[in-house]
């Protein structure tokens, strides 16, 4: 059988990996898919250095509308990134009947819908296993490996950037702005970091595990998003004394009321988290990813492994051209649709949550004067919104401050652990509480997640 012929648009870190393993692996490949699975056209602004990395046998080209334009290429594999011309180029090819290949989480997150509709009325695929969490599976494992599950929730580390940070900041007590140096240094972090540190990259990603999951179009406009800049060695080294690693976190839920049992709607969210230290994905360490589903039938899995890389993320790459080739010929009615369900299904009227009305437990630090009654006054104002302690630690600090008149007082940290409560209720108490004069610093929250 004729190979199908692929054009590869952009062949930086990931498209050259790509082409180097499908190069390396051609008879595994070609064994798996069925048939052959060559990339004869690249088109890359540096036209030199992509025929250098292809060499002789692949045409080269400056114009990705060539790509596209060409009538003897079956797929075609974005790895150009962003949201402007990516998006552009996607709908050409979807328009010119090409199946889809992109590890872009971020088009796919913001446009996703807009995309896959036009996908399904034009009878192609569009493959996204490579846009969440690198070489692991994650996608095809929701879509199929646990299509008979009722999903209750997903939790994960999907970004290495963020936990290699977190790692060497529990490892050797560092703050985040020196950690984040180093990991820049090293090549973990980019020169402007922000979408990772942020906590966007994560949302990137959950967004679309929670559309597969739960049935729901892509709504990334809809995330609760929190970074790590404002984490501090301390609440790490306390997070650790209470039994607990704080990790980024994104989380998808299905959320059910509590008394009747009737779905309220999905969560959608990526903050820290605190991870009891018992947990497998709390021992996840430096760049690697891990991602945790809980199903109805099948209980707990845990999916781990790298979440970016050249070849790491190339393997998700190709896995996603062999399913197309292998589907290439299928009568489109037929296929599986891109999101694991049909426009329109019932799970379209679940809506995304508010953060407010998210129920979790907390974290909570307060740095206060060390004077009598501040305990009481701050264990009141809980006890009045019905928010219950689970555990309290109480540890001096090695700073001196200055009350409102000028005065020189000690302080102390007061460290909190909750029971559930609405992150409304905990927002209003949070308010009180930092009112209270004897309250120093702004209350650090951090989010408290069981994974059980």
């Amino acid at each position: 059988m004729k190979p199908i012929q692929v054009g590869l648009l952009g062949i930086g870190t990931v498209g050259s990996g790509t082409f180097s393993v499908l190069k390396r692996n051609q008879a595994e490949i070609r064994r798996r898919a069925g048939r052959g699975i060559d990339i004869t056209m690249v088109a890359d602004l540096d036209v030199e250095r992509a025929r250098s990395l292809v060499g002789e046998g692949v045409a080269v080209v400056g114009d990705a509308r060539a790509v596209i334009a060409n009538p003897d290429i079956d797929i075609v594999i974005e790895l150009i990134g962003g949201y402007g011309i990516a998006r552009q180029l996607v709908m050409e090819a979807i328009a010119a009947g090409k199946h889809v290949v992109t590890a872009n989480k971020a088009l796919l997150a913001v446009h996703g819908t807009e995309i896959f509709a036009a996908a399904h009325a034009k009878g192609v695929m569009v493959a996204f296993e490579a846009a969440v969490a690198g070489g692991i599976p994650i996608i095809k494992a929701l879509r199929e490996g646990l299509t008979a599950n009722s999903i209750q929730w997903i939790a994960g580390i999907i970004n290495g950037t963020t936990n290699f940070i977190l790692s060497e900041m529990r490892n050797k007590g560092l703050d985040f702005d020196v950690v984040l140096k180093e990991a820049q240094r090293l090549g973990y972090a980019e020169a402007d970091p922000t979408f990772d540190i942020e906590g966007v990259d994560a949302a990137h990603k959950i967004t679309l595990m929670s559309a597969i999951a739960f049935g729901v179009p892509v709504q990334f406009d809809k995330a609760h998003i929190e970074g790590i800049t404002t984490l501090s060695a301390q609440d790490i080294r306390y997070a650790e004394q209470l039994g607990y690693r704080i990790k980024l976190l994104g989380i998808t839920k299905r959320s059910v009321d509590g008394k009747t049992g009737e779905p309220r709607g999905i969560e959608l969210r990526v903050h820290p988290s605190l991870v009891p230290s018992k947990r497998l994905i709390a021992n996840v360490e430096g760049a690697m990813n891990a991602v945790v589903v809980q199903g109805d039938a099948v209980g707990t899995t845990l999916y781990y492994g790298k979440g970016a890389g050249s070849e790491p993320t190339a393997s998700a790459v190709i896995a996603d051209l062999v399913d197309v080739t292998r589907l290439h010929t299928a009568d489109p009615a037929h296929r599986v649709p891109h999101l694991a369900f049909h426009p329109g299904a019932p799970g379209d009227a679940l809506p995304v949550l508010p953060m407010a009305d998210v129920v979790t437990s907390y974290y909570l630090r307060l740095r206060v004067a060390d004077q009598a009654g501040v305990l009481s006054k701050v264990t009141g104002i809980l006890a009045d919104a019905d928010i219950s302690i689970d555990a309290m630690l109480q540890r001096e600090a090695d700073e001196i401050a200055a009350d409102a008149n000028g005065s020189q007082v000690d302080q102390t940290d007061i460290i909190i652990l909750t029971h559930d409560t609405r992150e409304g209720t905990m927002n209003d108490a949070m308010a009180r509480m930092q009112a209270l004069p004897s309250v120093l610093q702004p209350i650090t929250r951090i989010r408290k997640e069981e994974l059980a």
